[in-house]
């Protein structure tokens, strides 16, 4: 059944929370296996860039593919009145995420880091119980979040242990999952009232300055070169990442219930497993299988109907 509830007062956007259908959740599905590849991507990238230079030449190229959709469907990206200031705060929270994700994935192991940003469908729950209407935790969908992170850590723990590993690098990248999930929230809020490609264009827009100031002030001197490895990371991060997930991703959310929907992107780290054994020739383990029966169990009890 579909769902409609207000915040604030009566000219406040009303804020649509549907339940997700068969389509929506194949598509969001698609979004998290394609998602997979965005670390092991970042962790090549790194290899030839630092962090906010690699993070700059991303959104560059994201920016690119979603100015260009805009204006192929003739989305007019001029700022409306009141929406700058809006767009500033999830601007502030995007850019601290990006921020965390890369320098902690630069100081601890690719499985660690997969495993410590996927708790961002937790931090989102929690925030879109106090601040979307009718997306409060109930017991199955609190369990079904419990049941699908479980998935996650048993199919990467066996990994955990392998190379050098940094707690700062772990406690950098869980805080930019907690930045995550209140970027979702906040997301789905804004996209009320303001169209979804326009958010997005502006956000990287606004977000592209901060990455060149630090780069420049923190990264002067650090070796950068653009190699085929590298060349195909970017443009995966930026073409299919920062462009088309970012696409799809926005668009969805404006409609359907962001805590039911956020859960499935806990079979990112498990499609994160296929991409390694696809590219990196990583064996396939009976701990993936057990990991992927977890995540669609907890997946379907948080999306199940009452």
């Amino acid at each position: 059944m579909n769902r409609k509830a207000t915040i604030g007062t009566p000219s406040t956007p009303t804020v649509i929370s549907e339940e997700p259908h068969g389509k929506i959740i194949a598509l969001s599905l698609l979004l998290a296996f394609l998602w997979g590849g965005n670390s092991p991507s970042i962790k090549i990238g790194l290899a030839d860039f630092p962090p906010m230079a690699l993070a700059f030449l991303r959104f560059v190229i994201g920016l690119v593919v979603i100015g260009g959709w805009a204006v192929y469907r003739g989305v007019s990206l001029r700022l409306r009145k009141g929406e700058l200031p809006r767009l500033l705060l999830l601007t502030t929270i995007f850019i601290l995420q990006i921020i965390c994700l890369n320098t902690g994935t630069l100081y601890t192991t690719a499985s660690r880091s997969t495993i410590f940003i996927n708790v961002y469908p937790f931090f989102t729950a929690l925030f879109a119980h106090f601040w979307i209407p009718g997306e409060r935790l109930s017991i199955p969908k609190t369990l079904g979040i419990i049941v699908a992170f479980s998935g996650v850590f048993v199919t990467v723990a066996p990994n955990l242990g392998e190379g050098e590993t940094s707690v700062l690098g772990d406690i950098i990248v869980l805080v930019s999952g907690c930045f995550l999930g209140l970027r979702v929230v906040v997301t789905k809020l804004l996209i009320q009232s303001i169209h979804p490609y326009r958010l997005l264009a502006w956000l990287l827009t606004l977000s592209l300055p901060c990455y060149v100031a630090m780069s420049l002030l923190f990264e002067r001197g650090l070796p950068m070169q653009l190699t085929l490895r590298s060349s195909a990371a970017l443009l995966y991060q930026g073409g299919v990442i920062a462009g088309f997930c970012f696409l799809a991703w926005t668009s969805v959310l404006e409609r359907y219930s962001a805590s039911k929907l956020v859960v499935l992107f806990f079979a990112t780290p498990l499609s994160g497993v296929v991409f390694s054994y696809l590219f990196l020739g990583d064996a396939l383990t009976l701990s993936l299988l057990v990991g992927a029966v977890l995540v669609a169990a907890g997946i379907y009890l948080v999306n199940i109907r009452r």
